[in-house]
């Protein structure tokens, strides 16, 4: 018998847990350090859907923000992750963020 209320599954999150303790989009943009790894969540998670949240503004941020990264780095994302593409968008990028940018990046591939 088929299941009257079939469940989504739920999303598989790369840093959210690991980095905030969480498994939810909601609670990474409710928190300032969330809305500062939600791009990062983004820019290396191919499997997110973010239909429910994209008209909200931290949500957007983040995905220009991780669209723009994706842009600059997206040979090196692709070899070491084979995601789907994400928009391209050469607007600038903040270098101060390389830091985070490398740490997710390595983080994400050796628990991949």
């Amino acid at each position: 018998m088929s299941d009257p209320f079939p469940q989504r599954p739920e999303p598989s999150f790369v840093l959210l847990p690991a980095y905030l303790g969480t498994t939810s989009v909601e609670e990474a943009v409710e928190t300032a350090r969330g809305r500062r790894v939600l791009w990062l969540e983004i820019l290396l998670n191919d499997r997110l859907d973010l239909t429910p949240w994209q008209t909200d503004p931290a949500v957007q941020e983040a995905y220009h923000t991780a669209c723009r990264w994706y842009t600059h780095y997206r040979r090196l994302l692709t070899y070491l992750f084979n995601r789907a593409p994400l928009p391209i968008d050469f607007g600038p990028i903040d270098f101060r963020e390389y830091r985070t940018f490398a740490e997710a990046v390595y983080f994400a591939y050796a628990h991949r």
